[in-house]
C-alpha cells in the first residue's frame, strides 16, 4: 500500500511517501505560525515534491494522511480542537481539501498517536499489543494502544493527553489551562522560565545562553554547571513520575521514549527504569521502558496502518 503522508509540528512539518514499511521519499519544510490556511499552499509544494521524487502520481496512493497536533476525530477526518497550534483548522474541510487538490480519500490522526501506530507497525512495538509512547520534545505528548488497536475513546481524548496529567500539586501553569501539568514542568516551551526561577540561575552559565533548550541544558550539565545538573535531574524525575502514572493508567507491556530530547536517552531511561521499579505497582510484570525507534519519522510510519484501519 501507497500512502502520502503529512506530520504537522511545533516549527516543522514534514512529509513522505510510505509504501507498507518502507519510506520511499521524505522531505521537511520550516513552519511559521501564521495558522494552517495561510500554509498550505507550501505544504501542497511539499506533497507533490515528494511524490515527484518518488517519481509515482497521487492517484497510485492509497490516501492522504495527516498527522495533527491537536483532538481529531479519524472517523470525519476534522479537527476537533487545538492548543494555540494551527486554530483555523477546525472549521476547515481538510477531506474536500484532499480529494480536490490530489484526488485522495483523507484520514487523519492526532501526531503522537500516529507515531505511536507507527512504532507498532515497523519501530520498537511490533511485538506488543498493549503499548504506550511518550514524546518529549516542545511539548510532551503522550498516546496509549491497548489490544493492538489506539485508544480514542468516544471523545477522540483517550490516551493521547499524558503530557498534560499532573505531576504538581501546586505546579506551573500550563498552555492547556491546567497547573502542574508534565509538559509545564519539564517540556522545552517551559524551561526557559524553569531555569529563570531556579536558586542560582545568575551565575549559572545558562544566564549568557542566547537560547535555552535542552541542548543547551545537557551540555551546560556536561560541564558540570549546578542549575543545569539540578533542572535536568528536576526533568527527569518528572518525566519517572509520569511513566508510573501512565503505567498505572494503561497496563503497557512496553512504555516507549522518543521525541528530541531522548536523544539523551542514556542520560534519561536509566533513570525512570530505576524510578519505575522503584514505585510502580505492576504486579503482573514490569513494562520494558524502551526507546523508540523510528525518531521524528515515527508517525510517517503510521500512515499505512491507520489507512488500513479506515478504508480497508
Amino acid at each position: 500500500m501507497l500512502a502520502l503522508v503529512l506530520e504537522l509540528g511545533g516549527s516543522h512539518a514534514s512529509c513522505a511517501l510510505a509504501q507498507d514499511e518502507t519510506l520511499l521519499a521524505q522531505q521537511t519544510l520550516q513552519l511559521d505560525k501564521s495558522g494552517l490556511r495561510p500554509m498550505l499552499p507550501a505544504l501542497e509544494k511539499l506533497m507533490r515534491d515528494v511524490l515527484n521524487e518518488a517519481n509515482v502520481s497521487a492517484k497510485n496512493c492509497a490516501g492522504l494522511v495527516l498527522g495533527f497536533p491537536g483532538f481529531v476525530d479519524s472517523r470525519s477526518g476534522r479537527v476537533i480542537s487545538t492548543n494555540a497550534k494551527f486554530d483555523d483548522a477546525v472549521e476547515f474541510d481538510m477531506p474536500r481539501w484532499a480529494q480536490e487538490k490530489f484526488g485522495l480519500r483523507f484520514a487523519i490522526e492526532n501526531d503522537c498517536r500516529l507515531a505511536l501506530m507507527g512504532e507498532h507497525f515497523a519501530g520498537a512495538a511490533v511485538d506488543a499489543q498493549d503499548a504506550v509512547l511518550v514524546t518529549l520534545g516542545t511539548g510532551i505528548g503522550a498516546a496509549a494502544m491497548i489490544a493492538g488497536q489506539p485508544l480514542r475513546g468516544r471523545y477522540n481524548q483517550a490516551g493521547c493527553l499524558g503530557g498534560h496529567l499532573p505531576v504538581a500539586l501546586e505546579g506551573r501553569a500550563c498552555t492547556c489551562g491546567n497547573i502542574g501539568c508534565a509538559e509545564a514542568e519539564a517540556s522545552t516551551w517551559s524551561l526557559p522560565q524553569i531555569c529563570r526561577d531556579w536558586p542560582g540561575f545568575s551565575g549559572s552559565e545558562l544566564a549568557s545562553a542566547p537560547t535555552i533548550n535542552f541542548a543547551c541544558l545537557f551540555a551546560a550539565a556536561d560541564r558540570g554547571d549546578a542549575v543545569a545538573t539540578a533542572v535536568l535531574a528536576r526533568c527527569c524525575q518528572v518525566w519517572s513520575v509520569l511513566a508510573v502514572a501512565l503505567i498505572h493508567a494503561y497496563s503497557p507491556e512496553v512504555l516507549l521514549f522518543g521525541g528530541g530530547i531522548s536523544a539523551r536517552e542514556r542520560d534519561i531511561l536509566p533513570v525512570i527504569r530505576a524510578h519505575v521499579t522503584r514505585h510502580a505497582w505492576n504486579p503482573r510484570g514490569a513494562a520494558q521502558i524502551r526507546p523508540a525507534a523510528l525518531g521524528t519519522s515515527a508517525a510517517l510510519y503510521g500512515a499505512v496502518p491507520l489507512l488500513r484501519e479506515l478504508f480497508i
